[in-house]
């Protein structure tokens, strides 16, 4: 061997399917000293590079849009850890649930993603997400940069989970060896970081268990009537008394919708002629200092002022349907949680 060779380097421009030839190759002088093993396996690591980068590129054309994320949720209180909850068999369930409910509500449903597993990791509950469409991963990415999951997830997680007030829960988001919490000021890279980090399993036994077992859990839809009284509606196929809206009402709606206030006032507005227009934006200026509460107060509280007794209970509810926050409507309507 000579003692400060100057070696010649093949790189390849274009490399077939089977690596059997390269074509328009380039010559490329190092001024390195590299051995014949380390040669081969300059080549060799050049050539995988290539395959997986013409392999990303396939993907890409096709359309079609797949890929995972791992939810970390935390608690600040030892005594109502989530994890804990979970091992724990009388708290799986409803720690499950907290984890639908947030999801379904941060997503704006339960189409294009699903529950691959649910994971120990010490003092972090994994909760392994598969999307399987671009529309509901963006949509579940902007709710945790905003801060909606985190809201979301505590408003479940004080209901099912009975937790103390001022307990914070906690949050981390990765895809693969990124985490995602350092990049939620750019969506894209987020989504390209998930979309490279395929999924690897099938869903966990225990996650089809639980999601069957919350599928019993509302129990048998009620019959309808043929034809339902005037002061009725249906939610979830069952039957409520329909009432004009009252003060109470007002309270905790305010209390509990959060950011999404102005989700359902736009609903409303499709029929509410005092909140048409700049009437919304006008109160979330207005009352910004005040906070969300008093906005979300002020909306309910217009709508009920312009309608008088036409400002019904199941306008609302219908308006937190087309919203998919299917979780405040159950609120609103004080239906009790299953365990």
């Amino acid at each position: 061997m000579f003692s400060h060779p100057r070696i010649l380097t093949l790189v390849s421009s274009t490399i077939s399917e089977n690596h059997n030839h390269v074509s328009n190759c380039a010559l490329i002088c190092h001024d390195i000293t590299l051995q014949p093993k380390d040669l081969r396996q300059e080549f060799d690591q050049k050539m995988d590079s290539i395959d997986t980068k013409r392999l990303n590129d396939s993907n890409a054309n096709d359309g079609e849009f797949s890929g995972c994320v791992v939810l970390f949720l935390g608690c600040s209180s030892p005594e109502h850890n989530l994890l804990s909850l979970y091992k724990n068999e009388q708290g799986k369930f409803s720690v499950f649930k907290v984890i639908k409910l947030t999801l379904t509500d941060s997503v704006g449903g339960l189409e294009g993603y699903e529950i691959l597993k649910l994971h120990d990791a010490d003092p972090f509950l994994g909760v392994e997400l598969k999307f399987m469409s671009v529309p509901p991963c963006q949509r579940f990415l902007e709710s945790y940069a905003c801060g909606s999951l985190a809201q979301f997830l505590s408003q479940h997680a004080s209901r099912l989970l009975t937790l103390l007030d001022g307990v914070v829960m906690e949050t981390q988001l990765k895809a693969g060896i990124h985490t995602l919490d350092q990049n939620l000021q750019d969506l894209e890279i987020c989504l390209e970081h998930i979309r490279q980090s395929q999924p690897v399993r099938l869903r966990d036994d225990e996650v089809t268990q639980l999601e069957q077992q919350l599928q019993n859990s509302y129990g048998p839809p009620s019959q309808p009537p043929q034809e339902l009284p005037r002061n009725c509606f249906l939610f979830q196929k069952r039957v409520f008394d329909d009432r004009p809206l009252t003060s109470a009402d007002q309270q905790r709606f305010a209390a509990h919708v959060g950011r999404d206030w102005k989700r359902v006032g736009r609903a409303l507005q499709k029929n509410c002629r005092a909140l048409k227009g700049p009437a919304i934006d006008n109160l979330a200026y207005e009352y910004e200092r005040e906070g969300l509460y008093e906005q979300a107060y002020q909306l309910l509280g217009r709508f009920i002022q312009s309608e008088g007794r036409s400002a019904k209970l199941s306008r609302l509810i219908s308006a937190l349907e087309e919203t998919k926050l299917t979780s405040m409507a159950e609120i609103m309507l004080g239906i009790q949680p299953r365990d």
